[in-house]
């Protein structure tokens, strides 16, 4: 068995379009999130979901029970592929995806994910800090434009901050080709 493990991170129907939080750049990021997904399944890895369900009051997205709130069918769930449900932005927080990372061995983590700017920086941050070795595949992630102090920042500029940020210390950030070349040098 390979200790390295792919983290699908929040790739919910909310964020495609027609969703009621869509994303810049969803689709294709779905589309490359989903080859890494072909390669760890055809390779017999572990593959991790993250889902996100919000609770709190008002909850626009993502509210338990709605079809925005299920994993897209490009990188739907296979019978025994573990699905970790979560409420806050940080994967690993109030949730046991530390414990069944540990119990399948994983100590690298390959990492695709919308937000960006969001759960996929907690998530990935949070991993380094466990001790985990992270590969973010930057264009198996996707976000949206934000603003500040009146000024619009679009999409990619936000997209590239903070995979810049993330770049380094807390992950090597690459393509997702280069990401699944790469797994082609592991051992299983």
């Amino acid at each position: 068995m390979s200790d390295t493990a792919l983290l699908i991170v929040d790739l919910q129907n909310d964020y495609f379009p027609g969703g009621t939080m869509e994303l810049e750049g969803a689709e294709a990021a779905c589309a490359r999130a989903g080859q890494a997904l072909a390669e760890f399944r055809a390779r017999g890895w572990p593959v991790f979901h993250v889902r996100h369900l919000s609770v709190r009051p008002g909850a626009t997205f993502f509210v338990p029970g709605t079809p925005g709130a299920e994993i897209h069918a490009g990188v739907r769930p296979a019978e025994g592929e573990v699905v970790v449900e979560k409420n806050f932005p940080n994967s690993f927080r109030a949730t046991d995806l530390a414990k069944r990372l540990e119990a399948a061995g994983a100590k690298h983590l390959v990492v695709a994910g919308m937000m960006t700017h969001m759960c996929v920086d907690a998530t990935v941050r949070q991993a380094a800090d466990l001790g985990y070795r992270v590969t973010l595949m930057a264009d198996a992630c996707a976000t949206r434009e934000q603003s500040y102090g009146g000024e619009r920042v679009p999409a990619r500029q936000v997209h590239t901050a903070f995979l810049a940020g993330l770049n380094g210390l807390y992950a090597k950030v690459v393509p997702a080709a280069e990401a699944i070349a790469n797994l082609k040098g592991e051992k299983p």
